[in-house]
């Protein structure tokens, strides 16, 4: 059986929660790469527009990187559930984000 994580983000003043097989350090600094979304079958009538909204703004996407310090939390669940954007409201705020640097290596200095 494949491990299945749920990433929880911002994106624009919305919270993004989203189910994927893969997640990683990017190479490039300060992003977490994900890969392989993973969408609920629809056997039901009811239709969520949250994840038919998520199905379409991902429909060609193979890979994407998210801000490290846009992640809420990524968590590895048995199976995926329903993804969903909702608004970012109460207590839920975004970390601020910083002027990220990478610190010269000793051999410039």
């Amino acid at each position: 059986m494949s491990q299945i994580y749920k990433i929880t983000y911002f994106n624009h003043s919305s919270v993004y929660e989203i189910y994927a097989k893969e997640v990683y350090q990017s190479d490039m600094y300060g992003f977490i790469v994900v890969e392989d979304l993973v969408f609920g079958e629809n056997a039901s009538i009811v239709v969520d527009p949250s994840e038919e909204k998520l199905k379409t703004e991902f429909a060609n996407v193979k890979r994407f990187f998210v801000p490290t310090h846009n992640i809420v939390r990524i968590d590895e669940v048995d199976k995926e559930g329903i993804s969903k954007i909702t608004p970012a409201e109460g207590n839920v705020k975004q970390f601020p984000a910083g002027n990220f640097t990478i610190p010269p290596s000793s051999s410039q200095t």
